[in-house]
């Protein structure tokens, strides 16, 4: 399946501005990027990194002034549903790769040592494995209600847990908190969603957020927000949380006067045919 996903931003800077993108399509399976193009207004040069996560950044200077920065893509992705495994255990903290054991922690958002006990309350005495995660995200799902403007930087799960509000990010931080909790490694993702084989939402597309827990061998991609196994998701880049992998970074004073973001078959965009 073939999608057009893309974001395009207008910044006014008082300043040169230094400034980071995150968003890119992953390009390795099971999704490939065909083709993408990036451009800005005024011109301004950039370079690309990968950080510590495996995620490729975009660096740039934002001019002093407006300035509007478009990206967009040509994505294949498979065509089915997120992949599940009901029957996926969970691994034992001494058998856990190396590289997982980092996502068991706490984090900026993630503050897993804080709801331990409240984990242990809800989630304790469900069945270990894929069955206690998909719990957690029903749990999330029923507990948290969905309101833009209701968190902002400095909000972590424990704010969320106690205000039963949140958007997409904070649905996802709440669920890999518990799962830490239970010594599940959890880890945050975001990218784009199409809104294929469900209604599109009454507001603009926005980035999604969603996690990944460690099961079996392997991770696998549950979305506590929409509850559902989705078609057509495409990850951007993953972290221990939102802090690790946000969509722009600033190093200074730059005011995100727009944004929008796009998700669709290539089919249903007009763009495609050009």
């Amino acid at each position: 399946m073939q999608l057009r996903v893309g974001a395009d931003f207008r910044l006014t800077s008082p300043q040169e501005t230094p400034a980071v993108f995150v968003i890119r399509p992953e390009d390795r399976a099971p999704q490939r990027t065909l083709d993408e193009r990036w451009h800005t207004n005024p011109f301004v040069g950039y370079r690309d990194y990968t950080d510590l996560y495996g995620n490729v950044c975009r660096r740039t200077t934002l001019p002093a002034g407006t300035c509007t920065v478009s990206y967009d893509a040509l994505v294949v992705t498979p065509t089915g549903l997120d992949p599940a495994a009901p029957d996926a255990t969970e691994c034992p903290v001494a058998d856990l790769p190396d590289d997982a054991l980092v996502y068991t922690l706490p984090s900026r958002y993630c503050l897993s040592d804080s709801l331990y006990g409240r984990a242990q309350e809800l989630f304790g005495e469900v069945a270990p494995g894929w069955s206690r995660v998909a719990t957690i995200c029903d749990w999330v799902n029923a507990n948290v209600s969905f309101a833009y403007g209701s968190s902002d930087v400095a909000t972590t799960a424990v704010d969320v847990l106690a205000s039963g509000t949140g958007v997409c990010r904070d649905f996802a931080h709440l669920a890999i908190t518990f799962c830490r909790a239970l010594n599940i490694p959890a880890r945050y993702a975001f990218g784009y969603l199409p809104d294929i084989d469900v209604p599109p939402p009454d507001l603009p597309q926005d980035f999604c957020a969603w996690f990944e827990a460690y099961l079996g061998n392997g991770w696998w991609i549950f979305d506590p927000r929409n509850n559902a196994r989705r078609r057509g998701r495409v990850t951007i880049a993953r972290g221990r949380d939102a802090l690790d992998v946000a969509m722009l970074t600033t190093f200074g004073f730059s005011n995100l006067d727009s944004m929008t973001v796009r998700a669709d078959r290539a089919e249903n965009d007009a763009r495609s045919l050009v």
